[in-house]
């Protein structure tokens, strides 16, 4: 993540302060943002405490460009209703969380998987003993990611124009794509590719005709021609040399 990997802890309520207290002794490293009148409920914990006060929407700005989870301890439709106005992206907002009221639930509600809020919503709910509630498609569906493909493995990613967006609703709607990998690790993938993925070692065996895109994992570099006939539909993967 691009913001050196802070988190951020938000509560505006009693109830929230509370939990924030709980949450801030698994998490030493969050930050903690509380109303003034509640900031004696998190005494004791060893995280940094900043007391805020209302309306808690003239902090947000601050947060999005300071954090990369922002864990808001605040009712759901609250928290949509704070960050609206500062949204620009997927690739660079931060990951945003929720944690319902009764600490039952944790919900990645943005960025979920560039931002990395799934992945980190589902280590919260597990500190919290809670269930994490993630609705992303390909999470829901056990298919393939294509905006963070091979990101634990060190892999760089290439796409044009609306390819990145376009690509992952193939995916979910189980559109046939190629995967051609001509380097690189082959761990990127632990279980039985979906059923509309076919695999190819080399970028020339693929009937481009018969695939609605392509994912492909090299070192060379792509003619523009490709770039060009493939508008939208390509992905292109870059392991470390």
């Amino acid at each position: 993540m691009q913001k050196s990997n802070k988190i951020a802890l938000v509560a505006i309520t009693k109830s929230g302060a509370t939990k924030a207290a709980i949450i801030a002794k698994q998490l030493p490293q969050a930050d903690i943002f509380v109303i003034d009148k509640f900031v004696n409920l998190v005494d004791g914990v060893a995280n940094a405490v900043t007391a805020i006060d209302l309306p808690a929407k003239k902090h947000m700005g601050f947060l999005f460009k300071n954090y990369d989870q922002i864990i808001f301890l605040v009712a759901l439709g609250g928290v949509v209703r704070l960050i609206a106005p500062f949204l620009k992206s997927k690739e660079t907002d931060p990951g945003v969380i929720v944690v319902d009221n009764a600490a039952q639930f944790v919900i990645p509600v943005l960025s979920g998987h560039i931002g990395g809020a799934n992945e980190f919503a589902i280590k919260l709910a597990d500190i919290l003993g809670a269930t994490p509630v993630v609705t992303t498609a390909a999470d829901v569906g056990n298919t393939i990611a294509v905006d963070i493909m091979g990101r634990n493995l060190g892999w760089k990613i290439e796409a044009r124009d609306k390819s990145m967006t376009r690509v992952a609703a193939m995916m979910v709607n189980e559109e046939p794509i190629a995967v051609v990998q001509e380097c690189g690790s082959k761990d990127w993938w632990n279980k039985p590719l979906p059923k509309n993925i076919k695999s190819f070692d080399k970028f020339d065996e693929v009937k481009l005709t018969e695939f609605a895109a392509v994912l492909w994992i090299t070192n060379d570099t792509i003619p523009e021609d490709v770039w060009l006939d493939l508008t939208d539909r390509l992905i292109v993967y870059r392991p470390p040399l």
